[in-house]
């Protein structure tokens, strides 16, 4: 009963369009139905139990024995499941055995020649009919392109790339970058610095070494929070400098490093390298 009803009130709700309401609620007649449907069914559940009691009670007290033994029976051991399980398997019995067996003898372990499950055959003779059928209707037709697809799913990603981006001007906008202060996003920084490998060129302390000297006031391609984030994105200058990271480094990181850049501006480092660069920034 709750299994029939459950797939009827599954079926009604998934057929019937009732807006964002349940169709129970919002059509009267659908409750009405569900009520009386369910009410049949537990009559005719009442029913058929009533005759099995009255049946049961009109055997013999063989049959009634017969009937218990049977119903103590395990399902597995059920000759309905055994039967539907030879339909699907085509096994032989252990007793049958010896019909299948080859002559094959490997160090007294012999080979069972059994035939292959139908429901295994049947799945591998549709998948040869499509196949078929893919081939016929995509090069004989050209229903279906891959690149077509590909193309399709591309616009539709550009598409909503772009309305991402009109949705969200200030993620994407680089005029609008302000340099972090708050101490949270400069420790953030700080500790890019040191895991982005920046440390190989221009030191801990910033004071520069293979790469220029971070601390002066003196910047090859600008020193103030766009000019270093637009270095960070797009690299150095071209045959030489720092590479871009626009593509291993994140947005909201690269101005956390700019910023944290900007906040080491005016400090003293061990071993300065010399100022390089005609841009001057001013160090606060």
């Amino acid at each position: 009963v709750p299994l029939l009803f459950a797939i009827v009130f599954a079926a009604l709700e998934y057929f019937i369009d009732s807006g964002d309401k349940p169709a129970f609620i919002k059509f009267p007649m659908v409750s009405l139905f569900l009520g009386v449907f369910l009410f049949l069914l537990i009559a005719i559940e009442i029913v058929i139990s009533a005759v099995d009691k009255v049946t049961y009670h009109l055997l013999t007290d063989e049959q009634k024995k017969q009937l218990d033994e049977a119903q103590t029976i395990p399902f597995t051991e059920s000759t309905f499941y055994k039967g539907i399980m030879q339909k699907l398997t085509r096994s032989k019995d252990i007793e049958q055995e010896k019909d299948v067996m080859l002559d094959h003898d490997y160090d007294g372990i012999k080979e069972l020649d059994n035939v292959l499950p139908p429901w295994w055959l049947a799945g591998f003779y549709i998948t040869i009919a499509i196949s078929i059928f893919y081939l016929i209707m995509v090069f004989g037709f050209g229903k279906y392109s891959q690149y077509d697809e590909l193309n399709d799913e591309m616009a539709t990603a550009k598409e909503e790339i772009q309305a991402y981006k009109a949705a969200n001007p200030q993620l994407f906008d680089d005029a609008n970058i302000v340099a972090f202060s708050d101490a949270e996003n400069l420790a953030k920084g700080k500790e890019l610095f040191t895991s982005k490998t920046c440390v190989v060129c221009h030191l801990a302390d910033l004071g520069g070494s293979i790469g220029p000297n971070l601390t002066d006031n003196k910047w090859i391609l600008g020193g103030d929070v766009k000019s270093i984030f637009n270095t960070l994105t797009n690299g150095g200058r071209p045959g030489k400098g720092m590479i871009a990271w626009e593509s291993t480094v994140t947005r909201e990181e690269r101005i956390q490093l700019a910023s944290y850049i900007i906040s080491m501006q005016g400090t003293k480092p061990a071993v300065p390298k010399p100022a390089e660069g005609d841009i001057i920034w001013p160090v606060e």
